[in-house]
């Protein structure tokens, strides 16, 4: 397991925000070791917690052409067919995984292929499994097309995560579970499908990047 480029500026300055905590509060309470160990124990966690958030597991990665791999940690919230406006402006069936502030937050492309159309959009911060945090939140779209299919990527940032980082530009060669991106604390990714595509997971289900597939062409 490594840590995340994104994360290292929130590392160093949570171990400094750590380090200082623990020098002000063993000068002001070193007679109470109970009240210090009481304030110890939830600043410690917050400070592992940063760390967690930004890491990257080492895992054995899913790979075939006519796979479509999960590109992010998280729990499959909705699968539905419906009119995808922004790019296709057809059909399509939406596969949508909600990302709790405890998964791995790196995104990735779910298959190889070339980068057709990136946009971001301004918006709101609605609750990531809200209806409407699709197409009105904070967003970020990648059109990835490949030998087998071409779909519709959205990073979609909600009520906590309010940074979408997203390093896809227009006709990039994507390489299958490269990264595309990353979301910050939490929120959701959509992914549009053609309408035939054979789903292989249902709401509910916990999927990883780079492990889990999605679909099947």
């Amino acid at each position: 397991m490594k840590l995340h480029k994104e994360g290292w500026i929130y590392c160093i300055v949570a171990t400094v925000l750590f380090a200082l905590f623990i020098a002000c509060s063993n000068a002001l309470l070193g007679n109470y070791p109970v009240i210090f160990y009481l304030l110890l124990l939830p600043s410690g966690f917050l400070w592992f917690w940063v760390f967690w958030f930004f890491r990257i597991p080492a895992r054995v990665k899913t790979t075939g052409e006519n796979l479509a791999i999960s590109p992010c940690d998280g729990k499959v919230v909705v699968i539905e067919e419906t009119m995808e406006t922004e790019y296709f402006k057809d059909k399509r069936i939406q596969v949508s995984i909600f990302m709790s502030p405890l998964n791995v937050h790196v995104n990735c492309y779910p298959f190889g292929g070339r980068v057709q159309y990136v946009k971001y959009h301004k918006g709101k911060f609605l609750v990531a499994w809200h209806p409407k945090s699709s197409t009105e939140n904070e967003r970020s779209t990648i059109v990835l097309k490949g030998s087998k299919a071409e779909i519709l990527i959205r990073q979609i940032a909600g009520a906590v995560a309010r940074r979408i980082i997203t390093y896809s530009q227009v006709n990039d060669k994507a390489e299958q579970n490269g990264e595309l991106g990353f979301i910050k604390f939490g929120s959701r990714v959509d992914v549009f499908f053609p309408i035939g595509t054979q789903i292989n997971v249902k709401i509910g289900d916990i999927v990883q990047n780079g492990v889990s597939t999605l679909a099947t062409f």
